[in-house]
């Protein structure tokens, strides 16, 4: 047996036993008028930004308009003119000088901005942290009010890999100066797209 075996199973020999979930039925969750809105005004005030497009030839011509420091884009979208879109097969290593990234979100939380992604949306793992910015795709109608409403989403779904992000990598402990893109993406753009496309 090998070291790293020794370890899995030792972790997985001490592991607590499992909890059932919470029952959060008796709280009452954050809802808003308009989730929309929320959703900008909190992802802005984190960082990032909220445009609208009607398009995704828009969101792409966007992306080669405003990224000029390496104009390596990659996407995850079919469809994209003049831009590569990962088949998913590439090595991750392969991503290391992406300047920015387009994905399609699952969907997203207006109280805290964060956006849903799973394997489907962004094919390899390290792609929206990889990049040098990162430009998500959304439709308005997938802005749910509150995480209670997103675990019962996820809960219903079939999935390997998901993970919430929530605006531009960001971090103040050196020196209580904030450094944006220290562990990801230096900016990070949603576009509302206003029907499936």
């Amino acid at each position: 047996m090998s070291s790293r075996d020794k370890i899995l199973a030792a972790v997985k020999k001490n592991q607590p036993p499992l909890e059932a979930l919470p029952d959060t039925g008796s709280l009452a969750a954050i809802q808003f008028g308009n989730t929309v809105d929320k959703f900008t005004a909190v992802l802005e005030g984190i960082g990032g930004r909220v445009l609208k497009a009607n398009t995704l030839n828009e969101v792409f011509a966007w992306v080669r308009a405003n990224f000029t420091e390496g104009h390596r884009f990659i996407t995850t979208i079919e469809g994209a003119a003049d831009m590569t879109v990962l088949s998913g097969d590439e090595a991750a290593l392969s991503l290391e000088d992406l300047e920015a990234a387009v994905i399609r979100a699952e969907f997203a939380v207006a109280e805290n901005a964060a956006i849903w992604v799973t394997h489907a949306s962004v094919k390899i793992r390290v792609l929206p942290f990889i990049c040098q910015h990162l430009v998500v795709v959304l439709h308005p109608n997938d802005i749910l009010n509150n995480m209670h409403e997103a675990y019962a989403r996820i809960g219903k779904d079939g999935y390997g890999f998901g993970v919430f992000i929530a605006g531009p990598s960001k971090t103040a402990d050196i020196e209580q100066s904030l450094v944006l893109g220290a562990h990801g993406p230096k900016s990070m753009t949603v576009f509302l797209l206003p029907k499936a496309q």
